[in-house]
């Protein structure tokens, strides 16, 4: 589909570009002969001209540098480089059959001017300089895809046991080094230290602990 467009905006910026280019060089042409004749100027004379020549270039900026399809400046580029390839071989031929006595908005229209001239075959050219490039015959970039933008970092951990192999080795061997345990701290009571008591210096040394004969029973 872009080669398509491509192509008919190809057909329509040629002939577009061929009367924006007219139209711009006439003006400034008669503008500045009229200068000369009168000794003076007047620089909003060339307002009209000069757009005429920015519109042309932005059309050929768009056609020749926007990476679409190719095709569109091979073919706007052989519409305008015909005319001058003509003069080479039957150039009265090809004049007479360009019309030169057309107007547009009351301007004069002289379309061989261009031509011979030859700026149409300069423009043709660059245009089809324009399609060697390499970049026009690739397409845009797509958005990558969510496994391309996983880095090595971001990949999940993958699993290499099986289901025959359950448990996995490394977790019997954890198994086995470690008890289980909840996490929570040692509760094995410690034996209470002796009391001391009241007539004893605290700086003395700790009491030896006294323990019954297991012969001696009995009430008092």
């Amino acid at each position: 589909m872009r080669h398509l467009w491509s192509f008919l905006a190809g057909l329509v910026v040629a002939p577009v570009t061929w009367v924006l280019v007219t139209l711009g060089q006439d003006g400034s042409a008669r503008t500045v002969h009229r200068w000369v004749e009168l000794g003076t100027y007047s620089t909003p004379n060339l307002i009209e001209p000069a757009v005429y020549l920015g519109v042309a270039g932005i059309l050929l900026g768009l056609l020749g540098t926007l990476r679409v399809s190719p095709l569109g400046p091979v073919v706007a580029g052989l519409l305008l480089i015909t005319p001058y390839v003509g003069m080479f071989v039957a150039p009265f031929t090809v004049r007479d059959r360009i019309p030169d006595t057309w107007k547009v908005l009351g301007d004069p229209l002289p379309l061989r001017q261009p031509v011979e001239n030859g700026t149409v075959f300069l423009i043709g050219v660059l245009l089809l300089m324009a399609a060697f490039s390499a970049q026009r015959w690739r397409r845009w970039p797509g958005r990558p895809t969510a496994e391309a933008e996983l880095t090595s970092s971001d990949k999940p951990i993958e699993n290499t046991f099986s289901l025959t192999e359950w448990p996995p080795a490394g977790a019997e061997n954890e198994r086995d080094s470690s008890p289980v345990s909840l996490g929570y701290p040692d509760q094995t009571p410690t034996e209470p230290l002796p009391r001391r008591t009241g007539g004893e210096s605290p700086w003395s040394a700790p009491p030896r602990a006294t323990t019954r004969s297991d012969d001696t029973t009995g009430t008092r």
